[in-house]
């Protein structure tokens, strides 16, 4: 499945409880996509976010669904440090 990489700006501080992990795994499962995982800025306004998804469409319906911010997507090839040893 392709990957991507969803820049996110927030306008405050991000912080997610239990209750919006559930919601956002629901709708994720809903377009076929799979959160791997996060990088979350120093100041928790920014996140990296690492995706399987089928396409760009199914990123920004899930998105649009949480209110969630997405904006830039990036579909990203995977590279391992062993390439070069």
């Amino acid at each position: 499945m392709p990957r991507f990489i969803i820049e996110r700006n927030f306008a405050e501080k991000l912080e997610v409880d239990d209750e919006a992990k559930k919601h956002i795994k629901s709708i994720n499962d809903e377009e076929g996509i799979e959160w791997i995982f996060s990088f979350l800025s120093a100041d928790k306004r920014k996140t990296y976010c690492l995706y399987e998804a089928p396409d760009e469409d199914s990123l920004r319906r899930a998105a649009e669904r949480l209110n969630i911010p997405a904006d830039v997507i990036t579909p990203v090839d995977r590279i391992d440090p062993g390439i070069f040893a």
